[in-house]
Formats: structure tokens, C-alpha cells, sequence
């Protein structure tokens, strides 16, 4: 007999599922559902980088996506044996004492402080210097060697820190916290027990500073430093956290009656987008995995024998268990990948939105005809320009921390920057050195693991960006000289989902024969062009002297300077 999982993925912008066959790993089903508050940019200042969602837009979109995989792909509701939910992360939310986000309860319908905080909110910058700076200095242990050395705003702790100061109304109305997977999973469920409910080890682990060497999240001696709210929300948060190959607990029935399923339905702990991604993708021992699109995850898998207790300096966390159970997970990224380009494209775009609107020559049918086709083949042009220019250091160098730097060595105060221009400097000539750029970040994320003894063999991309730009994939091949597979399926975070609801429905008895089984298969792979390799590596040090100028406390390697 068949049997079916579906995989929920939450982006920046829109949720999407799909429904699986889990025999061959066939998506029957896929459906996308937009934010439409965050579309029209509600609860978000982007001048100070504040980010928020209303819960509302997620609870629309997964009840939208999922009825509609189920009607579309017509198979047999009671053959639909698991779901599993991927978020974006660190995202947290408040929610009241039996788990109902804050947001939908009287008098909080409107308040951003309310909200879900979006991973790429950086109003946190100041609580996360606190606390890196109490971490070596409140005479405890370090809570903050598994994940890098840094804490980064972009966290749980950071941004619930930053709310609790500046709106007391959300602080006490608060009675705990959930990050974003959690929450949707929790919500699905029939049992609502907040205590009792089985927390995501890939999101408190990487973003919470969660430890079996400190029996769990940091000791509340040293959240009390902090502020006495983040002492007495240890006691309404979790001591246990779970891999998502486990069942958090079976479909309720009001949701099974929303979504057309059965209270049999099985609904596995949740996990975040770029590690269910990597499950997706096939990930293996020593596999790099790119998640590309407007910002980056890199995921890797070691052993217990090669990584154990030797600490990785400046990544985002290395987790017992939070991509496959039975390794230690190991994540990194980029603040701004995608997002780098869209802001370049935005600034060229600047007078076709503004000043087309003046035109007295075109009617106003002719004009939005314009901007649409000026929005569509502006990249694509850019694309094919920056290709003919030769690989040379006469080339502008730039930085890709336009959203800050995640890793390595997270500092979110950092900016962009560009050197090297002259008149003959056209727009091309930016394009293809803001891709340079982005891959020479992905350059120094590869660097910072290897020097620090966790072996790379292969590289696999993923996302948007692997899927759609040959131009980025290829230069991303020669900076780092190394092969670099593109995953087939559209969908690998979803893809990953449902793998780890097979496994948790007891389709398959883990991971690994899971992904084997049904993940993606590949449909490309760049190899380094030996001619350019070299000319990158010349680039790259122009990249790293820019760095150390941009960022005082950053030194140049000898490996660097040998370049």
C-alpha cells in the first residue's frame, strides 16, 4: 500500500508544501502560499533593520498549501501518514500559557513587539555584545564556545533580550517563548501541554545555546545578569530537546478537520529550512550544503571521532544530532547572498520607478509595460555583460556584509564596501565584483572549517540561486576550486521535511536510508576552469585587504597574505 508525508517549509516570504510518494520520493503535489502583511511591509522598518511577522500569514499559508496539496495530488487523506514543518531561524515568538501567540490576543493585534521576529531582524546588535561580553567574564563557563564564540543578534536570546527592554506590555503579557518550528508544530497538535511538548534540538541547539554540558539551556545564573525576565523564562521554556526524526505528537482534530486529514497523521518535531535542506539534498560525512537565496546556510555532518568536543570558532553551532541523528551538525552562512544583488538591482531601478512616473511622452499602460520589462531582464543583462569581462584585479573589489557578517566571526554592526573604481567602472563591472564577492565570502566560510580541521570533500547548492544563475555557480566553483552539484528538486527544504515525517511516521528507520531513498537527485555540476582559478585566488587577497580595512579587529593569515 502507499503511503504519502507532507514536507512544510517556511521561507522569508511565503510558505509552500508538498506531498511526497515516500517509495521513490515523487512530489505528487507542491503548492506556495505569500505572506500578504509581510508583501505589504507591515510591522517592518527596514532603517532599523526590524523585521516582524504577524503569526497570521503563517497560519493562513499552511492551512492554504497543505488542503491544497491534499485536493490537487487526490490521494487518500488516511494515507498521508506524517508531516514535518521547516521554518526560517532564529525567528522566535511570544505566546501566552497555553501556547496562543501573543499577537492574537486582545490588545496585541498590532504591536511588531508581538510579532514573530524574522531571522534577519538585527535590532539586537547592543544585546548581543552583552552578551559575548558576559560569556568570558561572569566567572561561569563560556555558554557561547558550541556556538562559534560569538552570539550573534540574530538569535533567540539577543532578540528576546532587546523586546523585554523596550515594551513591558509584551514582557509580562509573555509567558514564554517558541521559536518559530516550534510553534507551528506545537499549534498542529493535539496534546498542549507546553511543558511536556518536544522542542527542536536543531533550533535550541544553534540558536539558543542549548548544551548537554550545561544540562540545557544556559544556567539562570547567567540570564539573571541579564535581565531577571530571561532567569525566570528558563523556568517556562525546556530542559529535554529532540531530533526531528521523532514524533512530536499526532494531528488534532480540529486540524485534521481544517486540512482534510486523519487524527492519525503523525507530526514530527520541527526542524529549521537549511538543515531539512541538506536531508534533502542527500547530505553525507564531509558534504558542504549551500542553501542560496537571500541569505546562505552552510550545513555540514561530522562524526563524534572527528569533531566531539573540539570547538569551531566563529560558525553558528555544532549540534548533537540537529541535521542527522548519530552526527554532530555543523552550520554556517551569510547574512546577504541574494539579498546582495537584489539590493544592487533595486538601486539601478531607482530611476524607472521614480522618475518614469513623470514621463510626459508614455501613457501609463506603457510605463508599468516598462518597469516590468526593465525589473525583468535587468539582472539578466547584468548577467551577460559581467560575463565578458576578463577575470583581472583591475576589477572593483567589494564585501558582501551589506546585511552585516553571520559567519565566521558573526558581527552584524559591519557594512558593505567597494574599492578599486575609476571611470571606466561601468555597472557590469559592479555586478560581476558583488558576485565575486558573495563567493569570496562563501571562500573564507569554507577556509575558517578547514582550518579549523573539519574536512570538506564535495559541495552541493541548493536554493534559488543554484538552481537559476549558471554565472554565480561557476564563479562560485573557481573561488573555492572545487566541484560544486546542484540539487534537481525545486523544493529541497520541503523535500527534507518530508523525509524526516517518513521517518517519524516509521516509514523508514532513519535518516540516512530516507534521504537515500527519496531525496533529490542532481541535475548539474560546475567544476573549477583551472585558467581562472588563480586569478580568484589574486582577487581574494584584494577582498581580504578590504576586509581588515572595514573591520579593524580582523587580521590577515599568513595563508591569506601568500596568496
Amino acid at each position: 500500500m502507499k503511503n504519502y508525508v507532507i514536507g512544510l517549509d517556511y521561507g522569508t516570504d511565503s510558505v509552500r508544501a508538498v506531498l511526497i510518494d515516500t517509495e521513490n520520493g515523487q512530489e505528487l503535489a507542491s503548492n506556495v502560499s505569500h505572506y500578504k502583511r509581510w508583501k505589504n511591509k507591515q510591522y517592518c522598518d527596514a532603517s532599523i533593520n526590524q523585521f516582524r511577522q504577524h503569526p497570521l500569514d503563517h497560519i493562513e499559508g499552511l492551512e492554504t498549501t497543505i488542503q491544497n496539496v491534499v485536493k490537487e495530488s487526490k490521494v487518500d487523506p488516511s494515507l498521508v501518514k506524517g508531516i514535518c514543518i521547516d521554518t526560517t531561524g532564529s525567528s522566535p515568538v511570544p505566546v501566552t500559557k497555553d501556547g496562543t501567540p501573543l499577537a492574537l490576543t486582545k490588545g496585541f493585534e498590532e504591536n511588531p513587539n508581538a510579532m514573530m521576529v524574522l531571522w534577519k531582524d538585527h535590532t539586537s546588535i547592543n544585546e548581543a555584545n552583552e552578551i559575548n561580553e558576559l560569556a568570558v567574564s561572569w566567572g561561569g563557563e563560556d555558554v557561547t564556545k558550541y556556538v562559534g564564540g560569538i552570539y550573534s543578534s540574530e538569535w533567540f536570546w539577543a532578540k528576546i533580550l532587546h523586546i523585554a527592554r523596550q515594551d513591558e506590555a509584551v514582557r509580562n503579557a509573555a509567558h514564554t517563548w517558541m521559536e518559530h518550528c516550534d510553534l507551528m508544530t506545537y499549534l498542529l497538535i493535539e496534546d498542549k501541554d507546553l511543558k511536556t511538548f518536544k522542542r527542536s534540538r536543531c533550533a535550541a541547539g544553534h540558536k539558543a545555546m542549548w548544551h548537554a554540558d550545561w544540562n540545557g539551556l544556559p544556567p539562570v545564573e547567567f540570564l539573571e545578569k541579564l535581565h531577571p525576565y530571561l532567569a525566570q523564562l528558563r523556568g517556562n521554556l525546556y530542559d529535554e530537546t529532540y531530533t526531528s526524526d521523532l514524533v512530536a505528537g499526532k494531528l488534532s482534530k480540529e486540524w485534521a478537520e481544517r486540512l482534510g486529514l486523519s487524527t492519525e497523521t503523525v507530526v514530527a518535531v520541527g526542524t529549521f529550512d537549511a538543515h531539512s535542506g541538506a536531508v534533502g539534498a542527500k547530505i553525507e560525512e564531509n558534504t558542504l550544503v549551500r542553501v542560496m537565496g537571500t541569505s546562505t546556510c552552510d550545513i555540514l555532518v561530522g562524526s563524534y571521532d572527528e569533531v566531539g568536543t573540539k570547538t569551531v570558532r566563529g560558525i553558528c553551532g555544532q549540534v548533537d544530532g540537529s541535521v542527522i541523528p548519530g552526527f554532530i551538525g555543523l552550520e554556517a552562512g551569510q547574512s546577504a547572498f541574494g539579498d546582495l544583488l537584489a539590493w544592487y538591482k533595486e538601486l539601478l531601478m531607482w530611476p524607472t520607478e521614480h522618475l518614469l512616473g513623470t514621463s510626459s511622452v508614455l501613457n501609463e499602460a506603457q510605463k508599468e509595460q516598462l518597469r516590468e520589462e526593465f525589473s525583468d531582464k535587468l539582472i539578466v543583462e547584468l548577467t551577460k555583460e559581467a560575463e565578458k569581462i576578463p577575470v583581472s584585479e583591475s576589477l572593483p573589489i567589494a564585501l558582501d556584509w551589506i546585511n552585516g557578517r553571520r559567519t565566521p566571526d558573526a558581527n552584524q554592526e559591519l557594512k558593505s564596501a567597494i574599492s578599486n573604481l575609476s571611470l571606466g567602472t561601468k555597472a557590469p563591472h559592479v555586478f560581476k565584483a558583488l558576485v565575486n564577492a558573495i563567493c569570496f565570502g562563501a571562500k573564507k566560510i569554507v577556509d575558517r572549517f578547514e582550518e579549523e580541521g573539519v574536512k570538506i570533500d564535495s559541495v552541493i547548492g541548493i536554493g534559488g540561486v543554484a538552481r537559476k544563475s549558471p554565472f554565480i555557480m561557476q564563479t562560485l566553483a573557481n573561488v573555492l576550486n572545487k566541484p560544486i552539484k546542484v540539487a534537481a528538486s525545486d523544493q529541497t527544504p520541503a523535500l527534507g521535511a518530508a523525509i524526516y515525517a517518513a521517518v517519524a511516521a516509521g516509514i523508514y528507520p532513519n535518516v540516512i536510508e530516507a534521504s537515500q531513498k527519496i531525496g533529490s537527485d542532481f541535475d548539474g555540476e560546475y567544476f573549477p576552469q583551472t585558467d581562472k582559478v588563480e586569478a580568484y585566488h589574486k582577487l581574494l587577497l584584494g577582498y581580504e585587504q578590504l576586509s581588515a580595512f572595514a573591520d579593524p579587529n580582523l587580521k590577515i593569515s599568513q595563508h591569506e597574505l601568500s596568496l
